[in-house]
């Protein structure tokens, strides 16, 4: 017994590393109030694993309901949340990754924290000149408004997309990327001072959530209503879709943000014969060949490197100050994202 114990003391010694801070929950509950700083010693390095230097990481709705424990993913606790971020790799046992690669995750990692380890596979190398703050939002917001523009129906240039939460990370993204494909999109908003902001990016009519717009949208249109309709927020919202979209017209549901279930009317799917989907862009990422999903993301990288694609920034917080963070991030009418300043310096 003591032979053991002196091994495991030596081992112990040998592999010791520097310790790196990280936030983390033994409990799922208000994020504010279950989540802490803590302090880890760093991982050793196996092979195919690469260690990252955490740059920036956003602060998602996903992230909030992550730490609750109503997400789609429920992880083993204590866990580090974080759903995506961009990092700079300081250490490799991959021939994919090498020292200085700037990279966001693809798969969840674990992102707030100062350094991750993790497989070279969950890891995407983007171009070095991508604004680190805006490539931190990469994985979920454009990449969820991408396919819900392209992989449901092929839209012809020139045709109507309508959306709600049109001021939302993902509806201001549908904005940028629909005029860089050629198409036009009418934009509901729950507030009048947010048509200006959204008019400024581009969008091309930008309405209130209301029943009164629907005669509006239909003036716009004319004989030729959106084909898709993108829904984040449920209930009557995700009805008044219904009414403005196209026979045959495809309905995507992507949020929940009214928490109020769908209850479609029968004429609806009888008369109009509208096609109801849901997504959820991480199963996509699962089920989607690489080749495709790497593509993807390094055309909307591009897009970012050349000021056409571009996510709001509200304020950034260094990560030691998670709980201000946390708190302005489930405030409502913020300007965009918070951001975790990982690392210093």
């Amino acid at each position: 017994m003591r032979f053991k114990f002196l091994i495991n003391q030596a081992f112990d010694i040998t592999i010791a590393m520097p310790a790196s801070s990280s936030a983390s929950f033994a409990s799922f509950g208000q994020p504010n109030e279950v989540v802490e700083l803590t302090e880890l010693t760093a991982q050793e390095l196996k092979s195919n694993k690469v260690r990252l230097k955490m740059l920036y990481a956003p602060i998602n709705p996903a992230d909030i309901n992550y730490i609750q424990g109503i997400y789609g993913i429920k992880p083993e606790l204590p866990a580090v949340p974080g759903l995506e971020g961009c990092g700079e790799v300081i250490e490799s046992r991959s021939d994919k990754l090498q020292t200085g690669d700037l990279v966001i995750t693809i798969n969840p990692v674990g992102t707030w924290a100062e350094q991750v380890v993790c497989p070279a596979e969950h890891l995407l190398k983007i171009p070095s000149d991508t604004p680190v703050e805006q490539a931190s939002m990469l994985k979920v917001n454009p990449l969820t408004a991408w396919c819900m523009l392209t992989q449901f129906i092929d839209l012809p240039k020139g045709s109507w997309v309508i959306q709600n939460a049109a001021n939302s990370g993902v509806g201001s993204c549908v904005i940028q990327i629909a005029k860089l494909l050629g198409l036009r999109t009418i934009n509901l908003v729950r507030r009048e001072e947010l048509i200006k902001p959204l008019t400024d990016l581009g969008a091309d009519h930008v309405l209130l959530d209301e029943a009164e717009s629907i005669e509006a949208i239909r003036t716009i249109t004319g004989d030729h209503p959106p084909a898709l309709a993108l829904n984040a927020v449920g209930g009557d919202s995700a009805l008044r879709l219904m009414d403005a979209i196209a026979t045959k017209g495809v309905h995507v549901t992507y949020g929940a943000m009214s928490r109020r279930s769908l209850k479609v009317p029968n004429k609806f799917l009888i008369f109009k014969r509208i096609q109801l989907h849901g997504f959820w862009v991480t199963e996509w990422i699962k089920e989607t060949d690489a080749q495709l999903v790497g593509e993807t993301y390094q055309q909307l990288a591009r897009w970012i490197s050349e000021g056409k694609l571009t996510q709001p920034i509200d304020s950034t917080y260094p990560l030691a100050e998670i709980t201000t963070a946390l708190n302005r991030a489930m405030e409502n009418q913020r300007d965009g994202k918070v951001l975790l300043e990982c690392s210093s310096g």
